[in-house]
């Protein structure tokens, strides 16, 4: 039998013996450790998302200040015949498209240059009628307030329709924006909305933000959101359903969820008492979990879950995998036990038919 197990029989991976064997009480380079209610709670980390505080006290704006970048539609009546704007026979002069410029800002003939930025459209009017007052009786004066650069943000990523979109009365939150854009069509509960304002950047879930209001931040003009689904993903390998890359289905992922996502263990290899998961840990969770403070760096991790014992399916369950973690499940002995029977008896069957065939 040993002489067959040398040969080197086909495997998945290696054997509890030998993954007990890399740990670094036995001069490996890898701490190995068996998961314990301690250890599930000391390695639960997830995700730290959320909104800076600046994002959130930011109040609504009106949305009807104009802005630099915007653009205006201005119409202006003269009560004389041969007015300064308006040509003979007609009866108004239409300006549009006047943008306003990088300083605020606009031009308007016989008026000068005037301050739009920080005004409504009703207050400009006001001031563009005093300043034509002293060139032409008694001037009436329109301005409407049209979409424009400065009063616009921009949607990427798993809306219906991607694009830049302006900032209206309807659309001054995050939310409402969103169903501007003809909703969500990525997977809720693994989709991530990334807001970027300036040197800013915030980060939630979409689910958060149904389910938490003040999450329903105020746009700015500028804003970047960006809908993207989540990238994580663990390897699984061994004697599970299948060996694969698998992505995150959920925010929050156990080891038994895990397990069950890709098919669970294989009934016909599967050794339940050798369920490993090998990881990376910092260097601040390293020493909680092993109580030491001389531990410097990164450092491998291999976590034994006995499915077997008695809290074994409840570790399991209240352990966290995170992003890029491999989860590995041994074959059971009598997996290999069986694998070097067939393959004694089938040299021993080779060598019968060779004999056969040598006699004839």
């Amino acid at each position: 039998m040993s002489a067959v197990a040398a040969c080197g029989l086909p495997r998945s991976g290696p054997n509890k013996r030998e993954i007990f064997s890399s740990s670094v009480q036995r001069q490996g380079d890898a701490f190995v450790v068996s998961v314990t209610d301690r250890v599930a709670r000391a390695t639960a980390v997830s995700p730290a998302l959320g909104f800076p505080q600046a994002l959130l006290n930011a109040g609504q704006i009106g949305s009807d200040t104009i802005r630099p970048g915007d653009t205006l539609g201005l119409t202006i009546w003269e009560n004389v015949e041969d007015g300064l704007l308006v040509g003979t026979g007609q009866n108004a002069a239409v300006l549009e498209e006047v943008q306003v410029d990088g300083a605020g800002f606009i031009f308007i003939p016989y008026a000068g240059r005037i301050r739009a930025a920080g005004n409504s459209p009703e207050a400009l009017r006001g001031v563009i009628t005093r300043q034509l007052d002293t060139q032409t009786p008694d001037p009436q004066v329109q301005v409407r307030r049209l979409a424009g650069d400065g009063s616009t943000v921009t949607l990427v990523g798993g809306v219906a329709q991607q694009g830049v979109y302006p900032i209206e009365r309807p659309t001054r939150t995050l939310t409402a924006m969103l169903a501007r854009a003809g909703g969500i069509v990525s997977e809720t509960e693994i989709t991530t909305v990334t807001l970027n304002r300036g040197g800013q950047t915030g980060k939630i879930w979409l689910s958060d933000l149904y389910n938490n209001p003040e999450l329903d931040i105020a746009l700015r003009s500028g804003d970047r959101i960006v809908l993207a689904e989540d990238t994580r993903a663990f390897t699984a390998l061994g004697a599970t359903g299948t060996q694969n890359r698998v992505p995150f289905t959920a925010q929050n992922l156990s080891a038994i969820e895990a397990i069950a996502q890709v098919g669970g263990l294989n009934t016909n290899l599967a050794d339940p008492t050798g369920v490993f998961v090998f990881r990376n840990e910092p260097e601040e969770i390293a020493r909680q979990i092993l109580g030491r403070t001389d531990i410097t760096g990164t450092q491998r991790f291999v976590y034994v879950l006995d499915l077997t014992r008695p809290m074994g399916m409840f570790n399991a369950r209240d352990f966290v995998i995170r992003d890029q973690d491999t989860v590995y499940v041994t074959e059971a002995p009598f997996a290999v036990w069986d694998k070097t029977l067939t393959s004694i008896t089938g040299s021993l069957s080779t060598a019968n038919a060779a004999s056969s065939l040598a006699g004839n």
